[in-house]
This record gives C-alpha cells, sequence and structure tokens, in this order.
C-alpha cells in the first residue's frame, strides 16, 4: 500500500494574504434525510459537532461538519480517521436509506490567512462576501472550478475543490492574492 500525500506537498505563497495547501484532510461525504434525529446523534459521536444550519458548519473536539445541502454534509476530519468515521457512520444510521462516502483523496483544501481574504476570494467567486462570518460555509466557483469555502475565523478562510484542479486552484489563489492583484497575469 502506498503513502497517502497531499497534492502539492504543502505549496505555499506570501502577498496580500498566505495561501497555502492544508495537507492531507479527511473528508466524508454523508447523504441522508437530515431531519432524522439519529443523523444529529451520528454526527455528534464521530466528531462532537451538532448538526449545522443552512450555510453552516459546526465544530466539535473530533471534526467539522459543513451544511452542503437540504440533504447532503461533508464532514472534515483526521486524515486516518475518515474510513473509521464512514463505518462508524453507516453503523450509526442503519437501516436508513444513506450515503456515506470517504472522499478525502478526491479534494484538496487550501488555507488562505490574512484579513484581506474577502477582497482575494471577492476576484474569484460571485458569492457575496460582504456578510459572511465566522462559521459559515459556501458553494460556490472559484474562477472556473467548482469550490467551497469556510470562513473559519475574521483571518481565516478554507478553499475545497477537487484534487484534480488543485494545482489550478494554487495559482488562481495565488495570482489573486499577488501585490497589484491581477487573477490571470501576462
Amino acid at each position: 500500500m502506498s503513502d497517502a500525500v497531499s497534492a502539492l506537498a504543502g505549496a505555499g505563497f506570501d502577498g496580500l494574504v498566505r495561501v497555502e495547501e492544508a495537507g492531507l484532510t479527511g473528508m466524508v461525504t454523508l447523504r441522508a434525510d437530515l431531519g432524522l434525529k439519529k443523523v444529529a446523534r451520528a454526527l455528534k459521536a464521530v466528531t462532537g459537532a451538532a448538526l449545522p444550519g443552512p450555510l453552516e458548519f459546526t465544530a466539535g473536539a473530533k471534526g467539522r461538519v459543513a451544511w452542503m445541502s437540504p440533504d447532503e454534509l461533508l464532514l472534515f476530519v483526521a486524515h486516518e480517521k475518515a474510513p473509521e468515521t464512514v463505518a462508524r457512520l453507516e453503523r450509526a444510521l442503519a437501516p436508513s436509506p444513506v450515503l456515506v462516502a470517504n472522499v478525502s483523496d478526491l479534494r484538496a483544501v487550501f488555507r488562505v490567512t490574512g484579513p484581506r481574504w474577502p477582497e482575494v476570494l471577492g476576484k474569484l467567486t460571485p458569492a457575496d462576501l460582504r456578510d459572511v462570518a465566522p462559521g459559515q460555509f459556501r458553494r460556490t466557483r472559484l474562477g472556473q472550478v467548482a469550490a467551497a469555502f469556510a470562513v473559519v475565523d475574521a483571518q481565516t478562510v478554507e478553499v475545497v475543490c477537487f484534487r484534480s484542479v488543485a494545482r489550478y486552484m494554487f495559482d488562481l489563489l495565488s495570482n489573486a492574492a499577488a501585490p497589484g492583484g491581477a487573477v490571470f497575469p501576462d
């Protein structure tokens, strides 16, 4: 068995903000009836986090849970805990019709740090960033790439995209963060 590696080996860029690959991150997709009480109990058991509301994420001692759609959540856990998280959720939610999948190796995560992150992301997304606050989560696109971002705190946002476009996303974020701010440099 080969060792897991992150998409860009921890690449980083310093400009208007710090852009860095966050490294290996465990991610689990859960599709279910989010109104079921056992869904909230299972989330609390595996992450310590509560069920998030629309456009939010919640955090617990063992992970975070992001609202993706009315019947879909994305869990962020330690990379090595993702398979165990899938198994625990499947057991806890049986026999309800659910889909639980480890998507850790399909995605890449970037951390954008600095007070000017809204300015940098604002160059790339049609999402309205004027009223986003810590604890909020948005699915959108950055440039031409499907992405999502979580506002961790006033200084930090985490961007999630497909691993296959990780280099493009890193370059896009870095170019937007460069002094002068050209998204697509000459």
